[in-house]
């Protein structure tokens, strides 16, 4: 989101919030499955995308510790009210960005991908308690959590600000002071809008009143309602609340303080870790992968050439 560490009457609402009215009944699913056309829920008119079934690789596949691949699948971590990375669609099936890439790599590894919903802030917790084997959620890559998990690098993404439509209060990054933010909790937003609250008090201006929710899609339905003022999140969640909104939401100025995904597995787990870098960069070398963001209307200069383990970030 990027996220960090402390690191729906239903006609009249956008289609991100009608993803979190599905999630907050509890609906998971498990996102598991071959190749897929379907176009996302409440994307452009844009022709769908087509991603190619994955071919088992004998090798990469022998790199997975045998208490993973016993019972024939990966058990993911996830919170699924992140779209367009990762959300539940109206049949209750975890879809997504995320949902995608870590299908393609669960086939590479002969696995099939089970993806658990949980709350942000608990997944790197349910890993190291071995609840999950594996966790993909748009988990900003930081020195914090790579001293507890390996990260596999998959993307990149900023913070971006957005605003209703017109941006009618006139809302900037250097204007947020006593405006009603939105953020979602656990994630680097809530670091970045608690040290610009601090700016503000030491330039002696009124506190931001930071808004923290749950669920991303709380967020989104927050400021388009009118009961924030502005709304902080990973720039694709941004960009993708625009197309979900029909304009409704718009970004003010660039995204900014870019940093890497990183799909997260224990420590310790043999050579995990690498099976999934190797099986993320077969994904980027056969152009899987770039499939995979032109579906998902991601930005492509977020796109990496090189998957890495715990690379070092500023």
């Amino acid at each position: 989101m990027a996220r960090g560490t402390q690191l729906k009457a239903l006609t009249l609402l956008p289609a991100f919030a009608l993803a979190g009215l599905t999630m907050a009944c509890g609906a998971g699913g498990n996102g598991s499955g071959g190749g897929s056309t379907a176009a996302p829920t409440g994307s452009s008119s844009a022709a769908p995308v087509s991603i190619p079934a994955q071919t088992k690789d004998d090798k990469l596949a022998a790199m997975v510790p045998a208490s993973v691949a016993a019972d024939g699948k990966i058990i993911v971590g996830q919170d699924q009210s992140y779209p367009p990375n990762e959300f539940v669609d109206p049949s209750g099936k975890a879809v997504g960005f995320d949902v995608d890439l870590g299908n393609a790599i669960g086939q590479k590894l002969g696995l099939t991908m089970e993806y658990q919903n949980a709350d942000f802030g608990g997944i790197l917790a349910g890993l190291a308690a071995s609840k999950y084997e594996l966790a993909m959620s748009s988990f900003t890559i930081n020195s914090e959590r790579t001293q507890t998990v390996d990260m596999v690098s998959y993307y990149s993404a900023g913070t971006s600000l957005g605003v209703l439509k017109g941006n009618p209060k006139h809302i900037t990054l250097d204007t947020l002071c006593g405006k009603n933010l939105a953020v979602q909790k656990g994630t680097t937003q809530v670091d970045d809008a608690t040290n610009r609250s601090d700016a503000c008090n030491s330039n002696g201006q009124p506190s931001i009143n930071i808004q923290q929710f749950q669920a991303q899609t709380d967020v989104n339905l927050q400021l388009t309602t009118n009961r924030s003022d502005a709304m902080l999140a990973d720039s694709p969640v941004v960009d993708y609340a625009v197309t979900q909104t029909d304009g409704q939401v718009e970004v003010v100025g660039q995204p900014y303080d870019t940093a890497p995904y990183g799909i997260a597995i224990k420590k310790g787990d043999g050579t995990f870790a690498q099976a999934v870098q190797a099986a993320v960069q077969a994904l980027i070398d056969d152009g899987t992968y770039a499939k995979i963001i032109a579906k998902w209307h991601l930005n492509p200069g977020g796109a990496v050439t090189k998957s890495e383990i715990n690379p070092t970030v500023g």
